[in-house]
């Protein structure tokens, strides 16, 4: 086992939402700092909630954030003869037994205990039955297969978050291993396939740290090998509850995101910052430089806060998460932005083949102008509008404040600017911006005053990039038309 092998194992009963994508991060940083092995492994054995399409919206996920796996997917399910034969291994070398207790015998002994105020787990009476019996009444009777946990021990393991670690055994009660049905539990079912899988480290959620001393229990009776588990701090909403699903809908969902517009590497960037540092004051980091810093010792014990916020469109989700893809936005290379923002433009119906074509040169051109102020890709299609079709919607903010605000200023001004236009050589920002300068003199305008007006009509908004790059992506004719539209509504 010198070889390092991780395991990604989420259950298909809902999409991958923030939390487990962050646990995929962590454990292919780990795998990838290491040369390991990075396995995918489906924990469908919950038939009745398990779906083949939360299947593929796992797979998705995965694949837009680029955490490619080595092995897999693996699904629990298809090795369920595999567990029972290892509760059959155990029930053999008399690690386990043969349990004939109603759940509301159980449930009445252990209310009696909390009653009694007696410390420790509740043992089963089924546990001093004679195997041979047991074996005997099994034939007829319906059981379920318990672990007999050993007395008078403790269970120490090193985490390789939270450090040194233990349980004492008489606090462990005899867990279920195979349900009165003949079902697998989960406890078998991940002890199973961690030693058939030749799993090294299991880097999971907190929540399972209390499973931990269980599993170890399970692969010392079944004489395997005893991973090195890592349990990271959890993710908590911003009320400092646990993320869920059921509570917090699909803003936890990591195709949230995707749907609109993160970049994979900022997303990424952003997961593996939430509760681990890579040491100083660096923030942005690329993939490669994640995995040549990534270590699980500098993983904070502090759970970390996720931060969205319900309903609220302007401040949907973490301002850390908008900043950094902001800054993948303005920085990454533009053949590599391209692709990514096609799909968004597609969506708001302002594709044309022709930006690949002919236009292709001037598309490139307003691309690289608009992801100046564009916090996520689906501000290119908002933002692009103006630029990329003829027919958008004027703000109403710009319209007052920019139009009709300054109406008395600006009339028959605009026309005349229009007017302009068609002497203005070349058509580059070089040459409108001194031109646009000395019309704003010529008829005693404010500089400013003339240069709103303009972005109004020109792009219905009173915000965005320097307005003589507007002039030079809008083009001459188009500009010289809105403009005069514009005068109309003075």
């Amino acid at each position: 086992m010198s070889e390092i092998r991780v395991r990604f194992a989420p259950s298909p009963t809902g999409y991958l939402h923030v939390g487990g994508a962050r646990t995929a991060l962590f454990n292919w940083l780990f795998a990838r700092k290491r040369g390991g092995v990075f396995v995918l492994r489906i924990e469908d054995t919950d038939r009745e909630r398990s779906s083949e399409e939360m299947v593929g919206y796992i797979l998705d996920g995965l694949r837009w954030l680029g955490l490619d796996w080595d092995e897999g997917p693996y699904f629990q399910g298809e090795r369920v003869e595999a567990h029972r034969e290892c509760a059959h291994r155990l029930l053999d070398s008399n690690r386990a037994y043969r349990c004939f207790c109603s759940v509301e015998k159980l449930d009445a002994a252990r209310r009696q205990a909390i009653a009694e105020k007696r410390s420790g787990a509740v043992r089963c009476a089924c546990r001093s039955l004679d195997p041979e019996e047991a074996k005997r009444r099994g034939a007829s009777e319906p059981f379920a297969v318990r672990f007999r946990t050993p007395e008078g021990e403790t269970v120490a393991f090193d985490d390789i978050v939270y450090k040194a670690t233990s349980k004492e055994t008489n606090d462990i009660e005899d867990f279920v291993l195979l349900r009165s049905d003949g079902s697998p539990t989960y406890h078998l079912s991940v002890v199973a396939d961690d030693a058939e899988m030749r799993i090294t480290h299991v880097i999971r959620g907190q929540d399972h740290l209390s499973n931990a001393p269980k599993q170890i229990l399970l692969h010392r009776a079944l004489g395997n090998p005893v991973p090195v588990f890592g349990h990271l701090p959890l993710l908590l909403a911003p009320n400092k509850a646990k993320l869920s699903k059921r509570t917090h809908g699909e803003v936890v969902s990591l195709s949230f995101y995707r749907d609109r517009g993160f970049v994979p590497d900022a997303f990424v960037n952003f997961l593996a910052l939430l509760g681990w540092s890579p040491g100083g004051d660096r923030e942005r980091l690329s993939r490669a430089e994640l995995v040549e810093l990534f270590d699980l010792s500098r993983v904070n014990l502090s759970n970390a806060v996720f931060n969205f916020a319900l309903g609220d469109e302007r401040n949907w989700t973490d301002p850390k998460a908008i900043a950094l893809n902001a800054e993948y936005l303005a920085s990454m290379p533009l053949d590599e932005l391209l692709p990514m923002v096609r799909p968004f433009l597609e969506r708001a119906s302002l594709w044309r083949d022709e930006f690949e074509g002919t236009w292709a040169a001037w598309f490139r051109r307003t691309i690289d102008l608009l992801r100046e102020r564009c916090r996520t890709l689906a501000d290119f299609a908002e933002r692009g509008r103006p630029y990329l079709a003829d027919e958008f919607e004027m703000e109403e903010k710009a319209l007052e404040k920019n139009l009709r605000g300054k109406a008395e200023e600006i009339r028959g001004r605009l026309a005349a600017l229009a007017d302009r236009l068609a002497t203005i050589e070349p058509w580059e920002a070089a040459a409108i911006e001194p031109a646009v300068r000395a019309f704003a003199e010529e008829n005693a305008l404010k500089i400013g005053t003339l240069m709103n007006a303009a972005r109004a009509a020109l792009t219905g908004t009173n915000v965005g990039p320097s307005i003589f790059e507007v002039f030079v992506i809008v083009g001459r004719e188009r500009a010289a038309a809105r403009l005069r539209a514009a005068e109309k509504l003075l």
